[in-house]
């Protein structure tokens, strides 16, 4: 399964990586730091076009130079990219974000933890809940 981590704190993305790395499905998790970098990543230009569609993306809200509602607004208004589920992954617990992630059409919404061994936890329930129990749509 390929995952593109959109994170621009270094700790999150690490920690989110390890979880993913000890999970038991075989995950290949990418990561870039900015809504710019996303877009570039999921349209596969410069530098990325030879990197695999996503069959997953992590978003968190607060990203530097494009924040990842206008991301999120982008994706599922792509024809191409609109399939691909995104989780909101994100430490904003203002109901304004979660109502507009969701009219955005977010698959899904989880304030980050503050705890390690939580965050490890709610890592590892994506995965086992994404990777394992839902059937998703074939990339393109």
């Amino acid at each position: 399964m390929e995952i593109l981590l959109v994170e621009d704190n270094p700790g999150d993305a690490r920690l989110a990586a390890e979880a993913f790395k000890e999970g038991n499905i075989p995950t290949q998790l990418h990561v870039v730091q900015d809504g710019i970098e996303a877009m570039s990543f999921l349209r596969r230009e410069s530098p990325y076009g030879e990197v695999p569609r996503p069959d997953l993306v992590l978003l968190d809200l607060n990203l530097p130079r494009k924040d990842g509602r206008e991301v999120l607004a982008e994706i599922k208004e792509d024809p191409h990219l609109r399939r691909i589920p995104v989780i909101v992954l994100t430490t904003s617990q203002a109901e304004t974000d979660i109502s507009r992630s969701y009219e955005l059409h977010a698959n899904c919404y989880i304030v980050k933890p503050v705890d390690f061994d939580r965050f490890i936890d709610v890592v590892r329930g994506i995965e086992d809940f994404w990777c394992s129990l839902v059937k998703l749509p074939p990339t393109g």
